[in-house]
């Protein structure tokens, strides 16, 4: 009877363990994004373009140049962070640094991909970087009319990059960052 016993047991034990348990991923809260509404940058730089009215424009605390702000995001705790410098010669560096930027998230990026621009009717030449990983900065762009203006944009967040949870959030503000870039005009051409 204890050896009948015993190989029911082994029995129920082989049986009851068909499916095999895997740990599911740590979850992470799902966000109801407000639809964005566009209104006109109120600023007095040599630069227009549009930002979502959910948006606070704030000054850098790096500079007292009034063209060279943070757009930022307070629910995301993320924010667009502009930079802006007249052309004067210095064009060649100008692009090599935007350009080298994006490349300094290689170490934690998975992939880097870069989108050309281009508006005629603007004058509005440049790039868009969308990084993806757990880098810091998930999406970069540089805006140009190779003569007078340079601008320049990164989107940061204020917590350590995990790509899984500000997916979303950094996906809404890219968004925000593309319109801007396609409403981007220079004020003196």
């Amino acid at each position: 009877m204890k050896k009948f016993l015993g190989v029911l047991v082994c029995l129920l034990l082989v049986l009851s363990c068909q499916e095999n348990f895997k740990p599911k991923p740590r979850g992470f809260l799902a966000h109801n994004y407000p639809e964005p509404n566009y209104e006109d940058l109120q600023a007095d730089c040599p630069y227009t373009f549009q930002i979502n009215e959910n948006a606070v424009i704030r000054s850098s605390t790096s500079t007292k140049d009034p063209c060279v702000f943070n757009i930022v995001y307070p629910s995301f705790r993320g924010a667009i962070y502009i930079t802006y410098e007249k052309v004067d010669d210095n064009i060649e560096k100008l692009l090599a640094d935007a350009q080298q930027l994006p490349l300094k998230h290689t170490i934690k990026a998975d992939e880097i991909f870069g989108d050309e621009f281009v508006d005629t009717a603007h004058n509005v030449y440049g790039m868009l970087y969308t990084v993806t990983g757990n880098a810091a900065s998930q999406a970069q762009f540089y805006m140009t009319d190779s003569i007078n203006h340079f601008l320049t944009g990164s989107i940061y967040f204020r917590r350590t990059p995990n790509y899984d949870s500000i997916f979303p959030a950094a996906e809404y503000i890219k968004d925000d960052m593309k319109k801007l870039i396609e409403t981007l005009e220079w004020k003196n051409p």
